[in-house]
């Protein structure tokens, strides 16, 4: 009996080898970084209050013992309701300002920034290039014109949205894997394909525009286009959660290995006996869906699937079993972290309370880092 517990032990040290300090200090690290700047971004709106009441709000016992409140956030009033939570709580107001309007801008950036972070992390290693990303790829692309479809032609179907967009991010990524197949694909192939799907479904937004009479829609498609957080609440935390949780999070566990494998080759792959394009293909699904959940809830947010996981690949390593832990801790971080400064630079800065959308500020970060991954490419002009 000691001899097979000893048997375990060893087996479960060596499943769990890959964990060591480097990738708890910066899991860590990245917490506290969300943490921080998700308190910052509570703390401030147009009803003013201290930090520490704002704080003292986010910590609230009447909210964090009380089961029927993440209820009713969490799934609605009617839901809630015949589950037979209570959808009645005595709140204070601060309570009520915190959690109702502020908190979940904070949840769906960090949603959104885990998101993208893993779907831009398996697009680089199913396309073998460090500059692949779903927004490059023009995934993101696709999801954005499903949705403004959607919204212009079929608003009744806004409920379907993370369905739909999913629809639209597969059919562009199909469209760029044929085009850039030319009896096997090559890096710079697959990325000047995504650009110039990207620039095409792009030019067929703006497109919609024109299609779209009421002014509303219009200035809602605007906010789809630029990637925005302003004005999302729980029922945004409602939509892309679930796919988050169910689909992202145990694709991406249950595929690490495989990442792995894929990254070395084709012909490697094949000798150990994987079923490559298939699983290639099932792997791009769940970035498809991962790409397809953050669009559907904040638009296009562009350059957070490039820029954070070769951030994190350079710190802890290609191993994508660290990898992907990396990603989502340092998605969230960024993108609240981005978000925060979309929301309150003109406010701290110039006294206006003037709102960026936060996909204006992923590109600002994003464009210089972009270019130099291409510099960095020994090999950029051979096509």
């Amino acid at each position: 009996m000691a001899a097979e517990t000893d048997t375990s032990g060893v087996a479960a040290g060596e499943r769990f080898e890959w964990v060591d300090p480097s990738l708890v200090t910066f899991c860590l690290g990245a917490l506290a970084a969300t943490v921080a700047a998700g308190l910052i971004q509570v703390s401030f709106g147009t009803y003013t209050m201290s930090l520490g009441t704002a704080w003292g709000a986010v910590f609230d016992p009447a909210v964090w013992t009380n089961p029927n409140v993440f209820a009713t956030f969490l799934l609605g009033d009617g839901l809630a309701a015949t589950l037979g939570f209570s959808t009645e709580f005595d709140l204070s107001r601060e309570t009520l300002i915190v959690w109702s309007i502020r908190m979940p801008r904070v949840l769906v950036a960090a949603a959104v920034g885990l998101a993208l972070a893993l779907s831009g992390a398996i697009f680089q290693a199913v396309t073998r290039n460090e500059l692949a990303s779903p927004f490059i790829l023009g995934v993101s692309s696709g999801a954005g014109l499903a949705i403004l479809l959607t919204l212009v032609v079929l608003p009744g179907l806004a409920a379907l949205l993370p369905l739909f967009a999913a629809v639209g991010g597969t059919a562009a990524f199909l469209v760029v894997y044929a085009i850039a197949w030319q009896g096997g694909t090559s890096p710079v192939r697959l990325v000047l394909a995504g650009v110039i799907v990207g620039t095409v479904l792009n030019s067929l937004q703006t497109g919609l525009f024109f299609f779209a009479g009421d002014v509303g829609v219009v200035q809602q498609a605007v906010a789809w286009t630029t990637g925005s957080l302003t004005g999302v609440d729980w029922e945004q935390v409602r939509t892309v959660l679930p796919w988050v949780v169910l689909v992202v999070l145990p694709g991406t566990a249950l595929g690490a290995r495989q990442l792995n494998v894929l990254v070395l080759g084709e012909s490697t792959a094949s000798a150990l006996g994987m079923r490559v394009e298939r699983t290639r293909f099932l792997l791009s699904g769940v970035g498809i869906v991962a790409a397809a959940a953050a669009v559907s809830v904040a638009g296009i947010v562009s350059f957070v699937g490039l820029v954070v996981p070769h951030m994190v690949r350079t710190i802890l390593g290609s191993d994508h079993k660290r990898l992907l832990v990396g990603c989502t801790f340092a998605g969230p971080a960024l993108l609240v972290v981005a978000d925060v400064g979309a929301r309150l630079f003109f406010e701290v800065a110039l006294g206006s309370p003037t709102q960026i959308p936060v996909g204006i500020v992923t590109g600002l970060v994003g464009g210089p880092y972009f270019l130099y991954l291409m510099r960095r490419r020994a090999q950029l002009g051979e096509l």
